[in-house]
């Protein structure tokens, strides 16, 4: 008995979790398997998230879809839930889902552990590393792989509950981050993708002042090829990053920094720190240091008492920016955060239809971007063989979340995963560019 399917839900930060834990397991001597089909499982692990209701809705249908399949199977395989979820409503969810044999919260990898050998007790520790502090089993890919250098978030704004279940900023230590990459690099990875709740924020809890250029260029001296900077707050960003942008070929020219939004008084209630003004200068300033850096950002519709003025002067805002990537999201309600406290006057329709002006916007200026690149030489990180096509990115593109490169298979016959390659571009969509190798 020994045999763990392990189901992680929400964000990149979460697969970081859930490949930590699955390594434990493994190195403990469990058979650990990713979102596998069959249920030939002795345990389930779901890492859940609690960040907004779609993201919490999509944890409980998870849940109740194993309980349903042990029930229908006559199964008996043990049900562990954990994560951000569980951490926020474990009296709540053991009383709506008694089905559940273990709740954990954030931070309990070791009490799972011991859980998990209190059933299976003859396993073999079958699993050998150079640094064991750095055990991880990879969830998807063995190419790329997220690397979370701090946990937690010292932010307040209104609308966010990620403080109360994360609590404050803890930045790890620089050589622990770089030493961790190299073992990643010596496992195959090749693109290190560095995420936190505010990446921008790195090192001030632990060195008295903001480190993240420091430690990118000692992760710049390691052998990995591509380093890529996620979640990065607007106030007081650290422009020092582009210089080195501009110096490490290893550095993506790629930014990602949630706004959330444009409008002034909407950007007070939601204590971003920042203003209007503000953040076009610092938009202004990021473009002209680092000419072809692919901006991306994340914004927020329907904040309680939007106004369709304060709306239009986003939309307005989008069209004249004209980011390279663009993720909008409509309002959660999130209790026990200050906006939870301001009366909600927007329809679950209203904001829907704000949600879908918005992404229409966006999508036509992808699709004039892409436009723009047909003609074009770019290195491409193949990820996957889908159907007929290769599908690998660019340096300006996240995984899952932003633009691919999709290339023939009859017509590039010898492509590999998680090679690089040179692909000039000869087609283009909204979101999907098309190639063949040079």
């Amino acid at each position: 008995m020994g045999k763990i399917n392990f189901v992680s839900l929400g964000c990149s930060k979460n697969t970081v979790d859930s490949e930590q834990l699955a390594g434990k397991l493994t190195k403990e001597g469990f058979s650990v398997c990713f979102n596998m089909e069959e249920p030939s499982f002795d345990f389930v692990i779901i890492n859940t998230c609690g960040f907004i209701d779609k993201a919490k809705e999509e944890s409980v249908n998870v849940i109740l879809e194993f309980v349903q399949m042990r029930k229908q199977l006559n199964a008996d395989f043990k049900i562990i839930v954990y994560g951000c979820l569980a951490q926020r409503y474990k009296d709540e969810l053991f009383k709506e889902i008694p089905e559940i044999d273990f709740l954990f919260g954030i931070m309990q990898d070791n009490e799972i552990v011991q859980t998990l050998k209190s059933f299976a007790p003859k396993r073999k520790r079958t699993v050998k590393t150079e640094n064991p502090a750095f055990v991880r089993q990879l969830s998807a890919y063995s190419h790329y792989a997220y690397v979370k250098i701090s946990e937690g978030c010292d932010r307040h704004c209104s609308f966010c509950a990620i403080p109360m279940i994360k609590g404050r900023h803890v930045s790890r230590p620089i050589e622990d981050i770089v030493a961790e990459t190299e073992q990643l690099v010596k496992n195959g990875v090749k693109e290190i993708i560095l995420i936190a709740q505010d990446t921008s924020y790195y090192g001030v809890d632990l060195y008295g002042e903001r480190k993240l250029c420091s430690l990118l260029e000692q992760l710049c001296r390691t052998d990995v090829h591509w380093i890529r900077l996620q979640y990065s707050y607007p106030n007081q960003f650290p422009m020092q990053v582009l210089d080195l942008m501009l110096k490490e070929k290893k550095l993506c020219r790629y930014l990602d920094m949630p706004l959330q939004h444009i409008n002034d008084r909407v950007l007070d209630s939601m204590n971003r720190n920042i203003t209007s003004a503000q953040i076009n200068s610092l938009i202004e300033k990021i473009r002209s240091k680092v000419s072809d850096i692919a901006l991306r950002t994340t914004l927020i519709v329907g904040y309680p008492t939007e106004s369709k003025a304060e709306f239009n002067e986003l939309k307005s805002f989008v069209e004249k920016t004209k980011f390279d990537r663009m993720g909008a999201f409509v309002y959660s309600r999130e209790e026990g955060t200050k906006a939870a406290l301001i009366e909600d006057n927007l329809s679950d329709d209203e904001k829907q239809e704000r949600l879908d002006e918005l992404t229409e916007i966006q999508q036509e200026i992808s699709f004039d971007l892409n436009q723009n690149r047909i003609g074009r030489t770019f290195e491409t990180l193949i990820d996957r063989r889908e159907a007929d096509y290769w599908v690998g990115r660019t340096q300006y593109d996240s995984p899952e979340v932003d633009n691919e490169v999709l290339l023939l298979v009859k017509d590039n016959p010898d492509i590999q995963t998680g090679c690089f390659y040179n692909v000039k571009i000869t087609d283009a969509t909204e979101f999907d560019l098309y190639g063949s190798v040079v």
